[in-house]
């Protein structure tokens, strides 16, 4: 999946979401897809996603839970 067909809107709800849990992931800068998954730039760092998540978040979003969403913050790397 390239850059373009990535929802980039589902990224940025991921990261308003995980602000409730590290809220100094900062906002959407940028997003590079990889081969493990995409690596999404913020304003203080960055954090990597699996593409599952992402289009998760953009097709149901509600079956994304909080021990989840607390996990994937845990993984942000400041700047």
């Amino acid at each position: 999946m390239s850059k373009d067909t990535l929802p980039t809107y589902a990224i940025v709800e991921l990261l308003i979401r995980l602000a409730d849990f590290n809220a100094s992931i900062g906002a959407y800068k940028d997003h590079i897809p990889h081969e493990f998954g995409v690596m999404v730039k913020t304003t203080n760092g960055h954090i990597n996603f699996s593409r599952q998540l992402i289009l998760q978040q953009f097709n149901n979003p509600a079956l994304i839970d909080e021990p989840q969403l607390k996990e994937v913050a845990l993984l942000f790397k400041a700047a």
